[in-house]
């Protein structure tokens, strides 16, 4: 206190303005946290997996099984009406975890109500979830899925509004997201193998991690997904910006079907794994 009399007045401004600054760069120095970015991963994976059990279910019967995401031992129960108006779809796993053929457990329901076929230009599906977990991720919400019809490359492409919440293990309170997506069916949409689908996503949205910290997000580079060649999306890289964090740069690599990505906060690389 005594230094700071003696000096002159610009001199004791131009400390503290050091001193802020310094300061700033240690927090974002110190923001390493990609808790974050996994769960937006997370978030891009759940309804959009279920969004392909339901189209896998869409062509099937009551009582049939599942063609690709078939269950060790055909847990999945599937209940299909066809003369109900919107028609309905149920796929029930059970009260108790059953190990899919993906790797990943499920339980409960995912329920789907539908004006039309998935390829019908305006046809929406609403796929909803009743105590339906993946990996004991607790998934919650809807997503509305539009098929809008050929786009201008002459691609089938889709408008997917979700409103989701999710669990995590362990964890007390709910994660929220929110998302409008443009989704390209950009191949296997001639051909009658429902397993060779591959989709293009694009799009933004928003959502709290279970510490009220609210972020926006936004697919810069589009994420590509495959039904059946790969189990995690593989392609493609989302900007995530934390609510008072520096932005987060999720990047799930050059197309190897691995579970890895990255995430880079203040040019800092951090490795993560994909549930």
């Amino acid at each position: 206190m005594i230094m700071l009399k003696r000096m002159p007045l610009k001199q004791i401004c131009v400390l503290i303005s050091l001193t802020i600054v310094l300061f700033s760069a240690c927090v974002r120095e110190r923001d390493t946290d990609t808790i974050m970015a996994g769960d937006v991963a997370m978030h891009e994976f759940l309804f959009h997996d279920a969004a392909d059990l339901a189209d896998d279910a869409a062509t099937k019967n009551t009582g049939d099984n599942l063609s690709n995401y078939k269950t060790r031992g055909y847990c999945a129960v599937l209940t299909h009406d066809t003369n109900s108006n919107p028609r309905t779809i149920v796929i029930d796993f059970g009260a108790a975890n059953c190990m899919c053929n993906d790797g990943r457990t499920r339980q409960g329901k995912i329920m789907v109500s539908y004006t039309g076929r998935y390829a019908d230009t305006g046809s929406i599906h609403t796929i909803t979830f009743d105590n339906y977990f993946v990996n004991n991720y607790h998934v919650m919400g809807s997503n509305v899925v539009e098929n809008k019809g050929l786009n201008a490359s002459s691609k089938p492409y889709f408008n997917s509004a979700i409103d989701g919440k999710v669990m995590k293990p362990g964890v007390a309170d709910t994660l929220y997201y929110q998302a409008n997506k443009t989704i390209t069916w950009t191949e296997g949409s001639t051909t009658p193998i429902w397993g060779d689908d591959i989709y293009e996503i694009t799009g933004n949205g928003s959502g709290q991690n279970e510490f009220k910290t609210y972020y926006a997000m936004t697919i810069t580079q589009p994420l590509i997904k495959e039904v059946l060649g790969c189990r995690f999306i593989n392609k493609g890289r989302i900007e995530m910006q934390p609510q008072g964090k520096a932005l987060r740069t999720i990047d799930f690599g050059n197309g190897k079907c691995d579970n890895d990505a990255t995430v880079t906060i203040n040019n800092k690389v951090f490795n993560i794994k994909l549930n």
